[in-house]
């Protein structure tokens, strides 16, 4: 059965675009202040504010804008504000942290929007995640009230979790009794493998719609801590200033992130170092990023100067931005070609900068940024083929982007030579949701090709590439148009659905780590459970909610 209510695919003219790259003083929702190594974050849902007409955003409750100014918090603290050692996470309202997604915004979305949706907000919980890991940026989640469904799963993110004490406040996932879906963003992954709640209470705790508080909170581990109404702000004090104390950090300034947003354009859109374009009437599109004409900054410090405006910074700055746009925005758009313009030898050379001054604050941070970034793409519901042609770089961290995506055409022509390179980038410091790098998840069956592949070093041609392993196919000049069209005509063909199911499949080869069970059983879970008829029916629970109708449900277990 189909979605009680689904909106029609935008057209250029209508396609809602959103704003990723938002700054303290533009923000709605979110109070975010420093104060020495400690940084408040206080969420302030504004209820008029939404993205869109036909919901309200009560109790805290947040839709995509809310999520865009915690992400963008995040960004801004890690590289404006490097010396902050823990964020504080709390509530405006009284009694209220956060009541979740907003309902009616859900049940008033697009499914492949919905599931985009909860897969933004997830990946912003893993960069919180990140800064502490990676930044010696830790959290506190500071609950003065109830923190429910989407809120909860805010909170595990955190490095602790205090609640008030008051009597009334909880933490709960009442999404299957109150709304027959899951806390789709991570909740009951994080429950039971990061804070490790026995299986038998997690299960209690997710079927009950009031949630748990006060000391059995604490016992069942879903909360570090409680304090009394009247000792809360001294406890969050006490709290803060021990995780701050256990960690050291950087005591140089940061730097001003310049703002990114695109130049569209009826066909696609545009950055400095980063073109999109579309073809609506084919379903298709590419992603093409430059490098500049020379290496730029040669060590750490001259980096740092250059700021937000060195090139690794910039480039994947505005690719992660694509990134997002294309989900959210263009949802009918499938499959995509991916490419490169300028010199290998020029990306090999910014590659040498990033790992000889990786013990620079600021360096260290772009490389977790590009990281962060290549996951995207990694994570990204879309058909990617990387096509090495004449005058593309797919080396050391270019080369991430062609393992990334799902196939990788290399012309094999003598009289347009491509030139592809590995660098020590490609060794380890980008590693996937899986743990290992790209190059060990390509060949995870013979482990000893990768030790070969980064022997070679340097730069190396098309035939080499192809018996390295790296080509998909390696087609000559005769073949090479063809060969494309065809398999971009015939991807774009198949099945959105399956497409997406057996992508998350293989993407993902070797151990599962708690980043991608969140990422597949989100899927699964979004893409079976929210379009099921008891969920989203007519007499679905997701569509009862808030009405006098109770839900029905069909019993048969499947």
């Amino acid at each position: 059965m189909a979605e009680a209510a689904t909106a029609p695919a935008a057209t250029a003219s209508d396609r809602k675009h959103y704003d990723f790259d938002l700054r303290p003083d533009q923000f709605t929702h979110w109070q975010l202040s420093v104060e020495g190594d400690i940084a408040r974050l206080v969420m302030n849902v504004q209820e008029d504010k939404g993205e869109r007409d036909g919901y309200v955003l009560k109790l805290n409750s947040y839709d995509i804008g809310v999520d865009i100014e915690l992400a963008s918090s995040i960004q801004w603290l890690r590289f404006t504000h490097p010396e902050v050692k823990c964020i504080v996470l709390s509530g405006a309202l009284d009694r209220v942290f956060c009541s979740g997604a907003n309902i009616l915004m859900l049940r008033t979305s697009a499914h492949a929007f919905k599931v985009n949706f909860c897969k933004y907000t997830n990946e912003t919980r893993l960069y919180l995640e990140d800064a502490s890991a990676s930044s010696g940026m830790k959290t506190l989640a500071a609950l003065n009230g109830t923190a429910s469904g989407g809120g909860y799963e805010l909170a595990l993110a955190a490095d602790r979790i205090l609640l008030v004490d008051d009597r009334s406040s909880a933490v709960s996932f009442p999404e299957l009794p109150l709304l027959g879906v899951l806390p789709g963003t991570g909740g009951l992954t994080r429950v039971v493998d990061k804070r490790m709640v026995r299986r038998d209470l997690a299960d209690v705790f997710s079927t009950v719609a009031e949630g748990v508080k006060g000391k059995r909170a604490v016992k069942w581990n879903l909360v570090d801590r409680v304090a009394a109404l009247s000792k809360f702000p001294e406890v969050v004090e006490e709290e803060a200033r021990a995780l701050a104390d256990s960690v050291e950090k950087t005591t140089t300034p940061g730097i001003e992130l310049a703002r990114i947003a695109p130049d569209y354009r009826d066909d696609g859109f545009d950055y400095e170092y980063v073109k999109v374009d579309i073809d609506e009437a084919t379903r298709t599109g590419s992603i093409t990023l430059t490098v500049p004409d020379s290496v730029g900054p040669s060590n750490a410090d001259e980096a740092y100067a250059a700021g937000a405006a060195w090139w690794p910074l910039a480039a994947f700055r505005q690719l992660d931005d694509a990134l997002c746009h294309l989900r959210l925005e263009y949802l009918e758009i499938g499959t995509f070609c991916l490419y490169t313009r300028g010199s290998a030898d020029v990306m090999l050379g910014i590659d040498a900068v990033l790992e000889s001054g990786k013990d620079h604050w600021f360096v260290n941070e772009v490389r977790h940024f590009l990281k962060r970034a290549l996951k995207r793409l990694d994570l990204t519901a879309r058909s990617f083929f990387a096509i090495a042609d004449e005058g593309s770089c797919f080396a050391g961290t270019l080369l991430e982007m062609a393992l990334a995506a799902d196939r990788f055409y290399v012309l094999n022509d003598p009289d347009s030579p491509v030139t592809l390179g590995t660098s020590t980038m490609n060794a380890g410091p980008y590693p996937m949701s899986n743990g290992l790098t790209r190059l060990q998840t390509r060949f995870l069956g013979t482990p000893d090709s990768v030790d070969e592949i980064l022997a070679v070093g340097g730069t190396f041609d098309a035939e080499q590439a192809d018996d390295l392993g790296l080509a998909t196919f390696a087609p000559d000049i005769i073949d090479w148009d063809d060969e494309l069209r065809l398999a971009i005509e015939e991807r774009a063909s198949f099945s959105p659905d399956g497409l997406t199911g057996m992508e998350a499949n293989l993407r993902f080869a070797g151990p599962e780590t708690m980043e991608t069970k969140i990422f597949g059983r989100l899927s699964a879970w979004q893409n079976w459970i929210f379009q099921r008829p008891n969920a989203v029916g007519e007499r679905g629970a997701l569509n009862c909610y808030g009405t006098p109708n109770r839900p029905e449900f069909a019993y048969a277990r499947t």
